[in-house]
């Protein structure tokens, strides 16, 4: 081993240590480079997909083989690149020499293009204004086609617009309404420096505009003639006429005049045959209004319920145009005037509701006339007052019924205010004979004071006139007032005669005979309350007739009863100190026999007091009011009666007090009343001077109590 070791250098040692080294430490690069690659590098992946391909197997053999098969692989694949490129080159080749003949081939086109332009110069120097100008053609040319189509109607539109063989159509307005469009637009033309297009242009088109609205309006007055009186509704396409017309209010106003015309006759024809039961269809069952021209109330009527059925049904069918068309027809109106200032209507602006009661009340004139007419023939060929009062209430009522439908200024409400103010004339006069009849029948009152006969007749006449009133359509407020002037008339002037007969007679058949006759008129007039400024006068004649009366029964339970000579003896003193009082006793009516004969009077006239009064007023329709009358009577003499009480026992206690008055009043009382009823109250005491006065109650000793039971 020694030997062995001398044969090597000195260093081989170390050099083989130091080599061993670095092979461990590149295997440890390697080995950490090949730990140290990660899966997700893409590099890896496709190398290993390309491994996976080749198939390979973890051998020995394979192992030291791999390196020189993967590198015999690389060169095969950049040899078949560098083929592949060969073959590209000589195309690009191939590629180069036909461009360098294509620009050979252009060059010899450009030198040939520049000798034919210069050939060509002086051919498109005379060209190119010519061009110029076919441009400028070509735009007036469109500038033309689109004026034409903005402003100048074809002639086929023309036709349709203004020839009166064309039916009218929708497309008659489309015509129309594109005409007004032209004639609106005209006014662009007029703000231009020239304006003489603008100015005839707009002349053409005014000039066509006026014949399409009088073809339109030629139509509509032959439409609307045409209209049948049983349905006189308009359509929706004369509505829309009329709408496109109200731009023309001069055509407009006298379209609507014509129709109006038309309407009237229509109508008034129609008041005709109605009254004389003729018909266009011949209906037999139709009856004619003139058939009870004798009843006047009912003919009147008749004649007025065909007139609101008239106006009814023609406001219904004129309503849809004036007020669901209103607004488009103010519009055109408004759009008329502007074009229009001269036009004939004024300057209000279109009220449609106004118009409607306008072409109403104009459609139905020639029926206001007749209507007036007839009715008031009726009217003067009556006689019976409360007839025309029938009438002018009925006239009435439909007068305020047709104020709701017409403008109250209309003809027929201004004819049947005629009519009312006639028949009431008529009824003023009539009533004022028959008043006059009726006060000249009523001179003197009945023997039985009951209500007389003419005033019976008047009262049963305002009953009916009130009850006819009832019915009308009068305001609450103004009923009273209306009504006052028939009152004044018919009942005011017959209790007026009342009075002057009730002067004639005596107490107390002049307030009985009053109450009878204002309490029936009152019986007659409570139930209206429109009479009640009548009642309230009544009711006064009444107090002061029913006032009279109970003085007067009064005044008789004073006289029968014996008590109206003490009462009256008691008058002239005042009875306010005892000095008055001890004047009594001395008083005639106030001695013993005077009042033992009251006291005897007065106890004959109780038993049968009260029927011996209602007696008196046996006359008296109004029993209870008698009853009241003598109870109230009665009370009176029961509160005279209480006073004459009073006075007696004070001027009892007023002598007891000065010790004047005997024990025994009612022994002597007796005793002079059996022997000496005219002697002096008085006892004489035969020892002294002294007069010892009976008791004045001992001669009069029935008590207001007493009084009250009995006439209870």
């Amino acid at each position: 081993m020694d030997s062995m070791s001398k044969d090597y250098p000195e260093d081989y040692h170390e050099k083989t240590t130091s080599l061993a080294g670095q092979r461990s430490l590149a295997l440890a690069n390697k080995l950490s480079g090949v730990l140290s690659v990660s899966y997700a590098d893409t590099e890896i992946r496709d190398a290993l997909r390309l491994l996976d391909l080749k198939n390979i197997q973890n051998t020995p053999e394979f192992r030291r083989s791999i390196r020189s098969d993967l590198q015999k692989d690389v060169i095969e694949c950049n040899s078949s690149i560098v083929q592949e490129f060969g073959q590209v080159a000589e195309q690009l080749k191939r590629v180069g020499s036909i461009i360098s003949s294509l620009n050979a081939c252009c060059d010899a086109m450009r030198r040939q293009v520049d000798a034919a332009r210069q050939e060509n110069v002086p051919i498109l120097d005379e060209v190119s204004p010519l061009l110029k100008d076919k441009e400028d053609l070509e735009k007036k040319k469109q500038l033309l086609v689109a004026f034409n189509k903005r402003f100048v109607l074809p002639e086929d539109d023309l036709t349709v617009l203004t020839s009166t063989s064309e039916a009218m159509n929708a497309e008659f307005f489309a015509v129309l309404d594109r005409t007004k469009q032209i004639h609106a637009d005209c006014q662009v033309l007029l703000g231009s420096e020239n304006q003489r297009l603008g100015l005839e242009l707009m002349e053409q088109s005014s000039r066509q505009l006026n014949n399409g609205y009088q073809k339109l309006h030629r139509w509509i007055q032959k439409e609307l003639k045409a209209l049948d009186l049983e349905n006189p509704q308009i359509n929706a396409f004369i509505r829309r006429s009329l709408r496109t017309l109200a731009e023309r209010p001069a055509l407009f106003e006298n379209c609507l005049d014509s129709f109006s015309e038309a309407r009237k006759h229509v109508l008034t024809d129609g008041f005709y045959n109605a009254l004389t039961g003729s018909s266009a269809n011949g209906d037999p069952t139709l009856k004619p209004i003139e058939f009870h021209a004798h009843d006047a109330l009912r003919y009147t009527g008749d004649i007025l319920a065909w007139a609101h059925s008239a106006t009814v049904s023609e406001r219904e069918s004129l309503e849809s145009l004036f007020i669901s068309e209103g607004d488009e027809i103010a519009k055109g109106i408004r759009a008329g005037r502007q074009s229009e200032p001269w036009s004939a209507l004024d300057g209000e602006s279109f009220d449609g509701r106004k118009a409607l009661y306008s072409l109403v009340n104009r459609n139905m004139t020639g029926v206001a006339r007749a209507l007036r007419q007839r009715i008031e023939q009726a009217v003067q060929g009556q006689d019976d007052p409360l007839t025309i009062y029938k009438i002018a209430n009925l006239v009435s009522f439909y007068r305020v019924t047709l104020t709701t439908l017409l403008d109250p200024d209309s003809f027929v409400v201004e004819a049947l205010s005629s009519l009312e103010e006639v028949a009431l004339r008529h009824f003023a006069a009539l009533q004022s004979d028959q008043t006059a009849t009726i006060q000249a029948e009523l001179t003197h009152a009945p023997p039985e004071l009951s209500v007389p006969d003419a005033l019976e007749e008047a009262l049963t006449q305002v009953k009916a006139l009130m009850k006819s009133y009832e019915s009308s359509l009068v305001p609450v407020e103004s009923r009273e007032d209306n009504f006052k002037p028939i009152l004044l008339q018919t009942l005011k002037p017959v209790l007026e005669s009342c009075d002057r007969v009730a002067k004639d007679l005596e107490a107390p058949a002049a307030d009985i005979f009053l109450l009878n006759c204002y309490n029936s008129a009152r019986s007659t007039l409570q139930s209206f309350d429109f009479a009640q400024w009548l009642i309230d006068r009544i009711d006064q004649v009444v107090a002061s007739s029913t006032t009279n009366l109970i003085d007067y029964q009064q005044a008789f339970f004073l006289h029968v009863s014996g008590l109206h000579p003490l009462l009256t003896a008691l008058t002239p003193l005042t009875l306010s100190d005892d000095q008055d009082l001890l004047q009594i006793p001395h008083l005639a009516p106030f001695q013993p026999a005077a009042l033992l004969d009251a006291s005897q009077t007065l106890d004959d006239f109780l038993p049968s007091a009260l029927i011996d009064a209602l007696e008196n007023l046996k006359q008296m329709n109004n029993t209870r009011l008698a009853g009241d009358v003598t109870s109230e009577a009665a009370g009176r003499f029961c509160t005279d009666f209480e006073f004459l009480e009073t006075k007696l026992a004070a001027v009892d206690d007023v002598l007891a007090a000065r010790g004047e008055l005997g024990e025994s009043g009612t022994d002597d009382a007796d005793h002079v009343n059996q022997k000496d009823r005219g002697c002096q109250d008085r006892v004489n005491d035969q020892q002294g001077d002294k007069i010892d006065w009976v008791p004045l109650r001992s001669y009069y000793p029935r008590t207001s109590g007493e009084i009250r039971v009995l006439l209870s």
